[in-house]
């Protein structure tokens, strides 16, 4: 009698003269998987939370920056007008916006 190999995918996992002297006497070959179970949720569950919170305060602070920038132009406009103008006088009471650059 010929002897074969294990068949398929688990020909590693199975001695071969274990499998041949199954064959050989009829015992069926019995193949135990260990497994262990998985607790908790796996990470690739908690990607799609902390993306969308990254995202978020990203934008956050890109609208933060944005304002903070846009509120320098506003301030260096209006002391570029108020140094345009010079003093203002209003009732007799003169203001002066701005220094003068002496």
């Amino acid at each position: 009698m010929a002897h074969r190999d294990p068949p398929g995918i688990i020909a590693p996992h199975i001695p071969a003269d274990a499998y041949r002297r199954a064959e050989a006497t009829g015992q069926p070959v019995v193949i135990v998987v260990h497994t262990t179970d998985h607790t908790g949720r796996p990470l690739r569950e908690y990607l799609y939370p902390i993306a969308v919170a990254g995202a978020g305060a990203i934008g956050v602070f890109t609208t933060i920056a944005a304002l903070l920038a846009l509120l320098d132009f506003a301030v260096h406009t209006a002391m570029a007008i108020a140094a345009a103008t010079g003093p203002v006088s209003i009732g007799g009471i003169t203001l002066r916006l701005a220094r003068s650059k002496d």
